[in-house]
């Protein structure tokens, strides 16, 4: 929107000092952003006393809902402090400079510490929709990282799923995880890396597992650097065979199916071969030997079920603002703040896969809580 229009008109010539005439060609135009006094409004809302003379009581009406549980904060300021310490990674000390500088309200820290606790009640709803219909997908990717709480060290997982993302924090980095959030009967694929609790899941479950492909490059290079002649030259035959197939995945759209179908095939084969035979007895070649004869099937997954990525790329990029966000806050000090980053995270995530505005969700869910409603779902539509 055009708030305002300011036209100029040169007269003289500022080469020869000749007077100037109109010419018939557009304009030279700039149009500048800028802001005005940020808008803080104060409404004073008065419950009004009444008198009961039958059973000699004083009583009050009653006020909105919206205002009674936002109290001091309205729903709107509410959502900026939320959107400053989550999406901003900003500090409560950082959040009260930047609300008495430039909004021009001064707030402590305990009420700010309320203001977020108001809004992780909003998103509490969301958020458990979500966990809940975790276990109803066809394909995840699932991560974890580390998570310092007061000096301890806990775990965030990352659950993706096509159309949202969510964060659950927990003391430990084991199978249970996997079985307590998708349970023992998960019916979907889950693409992961080659940490144990993953191997763990798909052995006492029977789970479908994709293994990530860049993972195992990496190891494949690792193999690379060691002294052995001879894991150097069993390390450079399957990089050779996994180059080989990522560079038939990158021609996808550019074969019919029939032919990348049966070109990545024999790709498979020939890096099933390269892995299985002629294995030096070393020790960290015949890890990797006994790696692909135990699961090299669920290296391969993506190729017979539509979805599911080579890679865990997707599951890696969505934790990567928690890693960010660990370095700056330093982690959670308890129950309450382990709840925060768990619905924030997720919230975060989802809007940005959805296309969706994380303030404008979060000013929405602040203002159905307020007035006693149900927050925005954030669940894929017919679900």
């Amino acid at each position: 929107m055009l708030n305002g229009s300011y036209t100029y008109v040169a007269e003289i010539c500022p080469d020869c000092g000749h007077g100037l005439r109109p010419f018939p060609a557009a304009p030279h135009i700039v149009q500048q952003l800028d802001i005005e006094s940020v808008p803080i409004s104060i409404v004073q809302h008065q419950a009004l006393a009444e008198w009961c003379p039958q059973c000699k009581k004083i009583h009050y009406a009653a006020l909105p809902s919206a205002v009674e549980k936002g109290g001091l904060v309205g729903p709107r300021l509410t959502t900026l402090i939320a959107y400053l310490k989550g999406a901003c990674h900003a500090s409560y000390s950082t959040v009260r400079k930047f609300l008495r500088d430039v909004v021009g309200v001064t707030i402590s820290r305990g009420q700010l510490a309320k203001v977020i606790g108001k809004v992780s009640e909003a998103l509490d709803a969301p958020y458990e929709a979500l966990l809940e219909n975790l276990t109803t997908r066809s394909v995840l990717n699932v991560d974890e990282t580390g998570h310092r709480e007061n000096g301890e060290q806990w775990w965030t997982w990352c659950f993706h799923a096509s159309l949202y993302t969510v964060f659950k924090i927990d003391p430990t980095r084991s199978a249970d995880v996997l079985m307590e959030v998708l349970g023992k009967e998960f019916d979907g694929v889950l693409g992961c890396d080659y940490f144990s609790a993953y191997r763990r899941y798909m052995r006492e479950c029977g789970v479908l597992i994709q293994f990530c492909l860049a993972h195992l490059i990496r190891d494949v290079k690792y193999l690379m650097t060691l002294p052995a002649a001879a894991d150097r030259a069993y390390g450079q035959r399957l990089r050779d065979a996994l180059r080989e197939m990522f560079a038939i995945i990158h021609r996808r759209g550019e074969l019919p199916d029939w032919a990348f179908d049966a070109r990545l095939g024999e790709a498979r084969a020939r890096l099933l071969h390269h892995a299985l035979t002629d294995v030096p007895a070393t020790r960290a070649s015949q890890n990797m030997a006994i790696r692909f004869r135990k699961h090299g099937k669920a290296y391969f997954e993506f190729i017979t079920t539509p979805g599911v990525a080579p890679t865990n790329n997707l599951a890696e990029q969505a934790i990567r603002f928690v890693v960010i966000d660990r370095r700056i806050t330093q982690g959670t000090r308890g129950e309450k703040g382990r709840r925060w980053c768990e619905r924030i995270w997720t919230i975060m995530a989802t809007c940005s896969q959805q296309g969706r505005s994380v303030f404008e969700y979060l000013s929405d869910a602040v203002a159905a809580h307020f007035d006693g409603d149900a927050a925005p779902s954030l669940l894929p539509t017919g679900t």
